[in-house]
């Protein structure tokens, strides 16, 4: 599992083999969380960094009238708020949409790891940044796209994120969610997101069963949404856009 990890950052920079024998040793200790638990509450001092390596998670503000806004989601290989410790409390919760498995790692262990990988390092650097560039994309798809593009975009994202973890097999993917999680996500109401989802599935582009989705066309439903994997800055995935590089196909291939 925690070549989920491993695989991600090697989406940003060329690791050694030191630098991946010391992940590896990075998360000796898993958690098993069931699904819709929280694993850091809003107000809480934050302390330990989670790390998923298996399973789905969300960050999310609760408004004083019980409505929840879901703000990032956490699939393999993400770190949940990697600078956190720097806080004084928590100003949102994390939360767990599956079962997952996840690895609380102490402050001191970042800081011994970024001290003595440099690679590794940069990478967590690229991951900081792109999660920033992930919130500003999810800002437009709330703010100027329709409802069914900003679903397709959802799908879309979580393709290629998975793609870079090795979680998609035959352009399908687990997916989880609720109607609720994907309005609560999307700015919709779950009517909204039902006919969303039917409209999708008649024009050929997806099929959800079983909690698997599957994308029939993902360059039709790029073009349907406008995505642009730009934002996601992955190279070893197969819809990034992104040139392969030789260190990237070598590993791809064992």
């Amino acid at each position: 599992m925690q070549d989920a990890l491993i695989r991600k950052l090697e989406s940003f920079e060329e690791l050694t083999d030191a630098d991946r024998e010391a992940l590896r040793a990075f998360v000796p200790r898993l958690r098993q969380v069931p699904a819709r638990t929280d694993l850091i509450k809003e107000g809480d001092v934050p302390g330990n960094v989670h790390l998923i390596l298996d399973g789905y998670a969300c960050r999310y503000k609760m408004l004083p009238d019980g409505q929840r806004q879901i703000i990032a989601f956490f699939v393999p290989g993400d770190f949940c708020d990697l600078n956190v410790f720097i806080l004084d409390q928590m100003d949102h919760a994390i939360g767990t949409i599956s079962p997952c498995t996840a690895v609380e790692i102490p402050r001191q262990a970042i800081e011994e790891m970024t001290s003595h990988h440099p690679r590794v390092t940069r990478a967590l650097m690229w991951c900081a940044l792109v999660d920033g560039a992930v919130l500003r994309e999810w800002l437009v798809n709330i703010g100027s796209r329709q409802s069914g593009q900003r679903i397709a975009h959802l799908f879309c994202e979580l393709l290629l994120r998975l793609d870079a973890v090795g979680r998609v097999k035959d352009n399908s993917y687990a997916f989880p969610f609720t109607q609720t999680d994907i309005a609560d996500t999307m700015g919709l109401s779950d009517v909204q997101v039902s006919r969303t989802l039917r409209e999708l599935r008649e024009l050929n582009l997806i099929t959800l069963k079983h909690r698997v989705l599957t994308i029939l066309d993902a360059e039709q439903l790029k073009a349907y949404c406008g995505f642009n994997p730009n934002y996601l800055h992955l190279r070893n995935t197969r819809w990034s856009g992104r040139r392969q590089v030789p260190w990237l196909s070598s590993v791809q291939s064992r």
